[in-house]
C-alpha cells in the first residue's frame, strides 16, 4: 500500500501509507496521496529501495555522492517492526530511517541487493575478500528466511545452507518465499510452498521449505544450472527468472489467471519456459517482423563485409580469400607480416613475378590517381585566382 521512487538526483520520494508518528508519538501509518521527500537523507545519494507491506528498506551512501562501489553504502529501515522485519534487533517499529548495525560502517559486510517480502526482508552482502552471503530477518513461519526453522528474526541472519563459494548475483521476495540466483546459474528458493514447486523436498509437514532448495531448468533437456542468468523476480506466489543475458524466461509457481505466460493457468512445480517473444496475435507478428528484418541487415552486412575481405586479401597475398584460410585467422597468434613472407618463400620464380607485376601495377594506379588529383587542385586554383582577377578588373 505505498509506492517510493529515486529521482535523478538520488532522492528518495514516498506517497500511499507512509511510515509516520501519530498524536502520542506512536508509529502509524499516515495516507499521503502525493510525493513526500525522504528528508532525512538529504545530502546523500538513495541508490536502492524496496518495500514490503508496511516496511522500507533503502541503500544510501555514506556521503553525498555513489562513486559505483558497495562499500560505501549503509542499509536503511523503517516502517513496521512487528516481527523484526527492520533487522534492528528489536520489534518496535519506526517512523523514520535507522542504520542497520550488522552492516553499519564498522561492519565486514557490504550490502548490495535488497528485497522486502510482506513481513521479512532478505539483502546479499559482499565481505572485504569478495564472498557473497545471503542474510534474512522478519517473519519466519513458512521457512521464508530459509534458517531451518520457522522462528521469526529481529537481527539478520545469514543463510549458511547456500554454498559459500558462489558469487550470489540476484534476490527478490514473495509475500512468504525467497530466491536466490548466483553468477553460475545455480538457483535456490526456499519459504512457503502453496504452487511454489517445493512439495516434492518439501523439509516441513506443512510442505514448506525451510533450508533453500536448488531449482532446476525444466523441460526435456533437464540441466543442473541456468544458463547466464540475470534477474530473478517474485510475485505473490509465483518467480520469473530471466536468464540467458535476457533471451530466455523461465517461471514457476502459482499460475492462476495465467500469471507464469506459458499460454495456460495451472500451477508448475518445476521451471517452464516463457512464450516469448508471443507466438500468436500482433505482439508476435511485430516481434517477428523485426527478427526477420534484422536478419536480413545482417546477411548484407556479411555480404559486404565478405567482398571487403576477399579484395583484401587478394591485395595483400595476390590470391583470393577462401574458407580455408578462416582456421589461421580465428588462430590470435595470427601474424599478417609474417603470412605474406611464408606465401613468398613458398612460391616459385611464376609467382613471385606475377605477385611483382599486381604490386607494380597497384603502385603505379596509386600514383596515377594521386597525379590526377593534383592537377584537379591546380586547375581548381587557377580558376578561382582568375575568376578574383576578372571581378577586380571590373571594380
Amino acid at each position: 500500500m505505498m509506492s517510493l521512487v529515486i529521482d535523478s538526483l538520488g532522492a528518495l520520494w514516498m506517497w500511499g501509507n507512509c511510515p509516520n508518528k501519530g498524536d502520542a508519538e506512536e508509529f502509524c501509518l499516515a495516507s499521503s496521496p502525493s510525493p513526500l521527500p525522504i528528508w532525512d537523507f538529504h545530502g546523500h545519494t538513495v541508490v536502492k529501495v524496496t518495500c514490503g507491506n508496511e516496511h522500507v528498506l533503502a541503500l544510501v551512501t555514506y556521503g553525498e555522492t555513489f562513486t559505483g562501489g558497495d562499500d560505501n553504502l549503509l542499509c536503511y529501515s523503517w516502517g513496521n517492526n512487528n516481527h523484526g522485519q527492520l533487522g534492528l534487533g528489536d520489534n518496535v517499529s519506526r517512523a523514520r530511517p535507522s542504520i542497520i548495525s550488522t552492516f553499519d560502517q564498522t561492519s565486514s559486510w557490504a550490502v548490495y541487493e535488497i528485497s522486502c517480502g510482506a513481513f521479512h526482508t532478505a539483502v546479499l552482502a559482499r565481505n572485504e575478500i569478495g564472498e557473497t552471503m545471503c542474510w534474512t530477518f522478519g517473519f519466519g513461519e513458512n521457512g521464508q528466511l530459509g534458517i531451518g526453522t520457522t522462528n521469526s528474526a529481529y537481527s539478520p541472519e545469514p543463510v549458511e545452507s547456500l554454498p559459500c563459494e558462489v558469487m550470489l548475483i540476484s534476490i527478490d521476495c514473495g509475500l512468504f518465499h525467497t530466491c536466490v540466483v548466483s553468477e553460475d546459474g545455480c538457483v535456490w528458493s526456499w519459504g512457503m510452498e502453496k504452487g511454489l514447486g517445493l512439495c516434492p523436498d518439501a523439509t516441513s509437514q506443512a510442505g514448506d521449505a525451510l533450508s533453500p532448495l536448488k531449482i532446476e531448468p525444466g523441460g526435456i533437456d533437464r540441466s543442473p544450472r541456468f544458463v547466464l542468468p540475470i534477474e530473478v523476480g517474485c510475485g505473490a506466489a509465483h518467480t520469473v527468472l530471466i536468464d540467458d543475458r535476457g533471451y530466455k524466461l523461465w517461471a514457476w509457481g502459482r499460475g492462476r489467471s495465467g500469471v507464469l505466460g506459458t499460454g495456460q493457468t495451472e500451477d508448475s512445480f518445476v521451471p517452464c519456459l516463457v512464450a516469448w517473444p508471443p507466438s500468436s496475435g500482433d505482439g508476435g507478428q511485430r516481434a517477428r517482423g523485426v527478427e526477420a528484418e534484422e536478419v536480413v541487415l545482417l546477411r548484407a552486412k556479411l555480404e559486404r563485409m565478405e567482398r571487403y575481405a576477399g579484395l583484401l586479401h587478394l591485395c595483400l597475398f595476390g590470391k583470393g580469400f577462401d574458407e580455408r584460410d578462416l582456421s589461421r585467422l580465428s588462430n590470435d597468434g595470427f601474424d599478417m607480416r609474417r603470412e605474406l613472407e611464408e606465401l613468398m618463400e613458398a612460391s616459385n620464380d611464376g609467382e613471385l613475378a606475377r605477385m611483382d607485376a599486381f604490386y607494380r601495377s597497384m603502385h603505379r594506379e596509386v600514383k596515377e590517381r594521386l597525379m590526377q588529383r593534383r592537377i584537379k587542385g591546380i586547375v581548381k586554383d587557377c580558376l578561382a585566382s582568375l575568376s578574383i582577377g576578372d571581378r577586380s578588373s571590373m571594380g
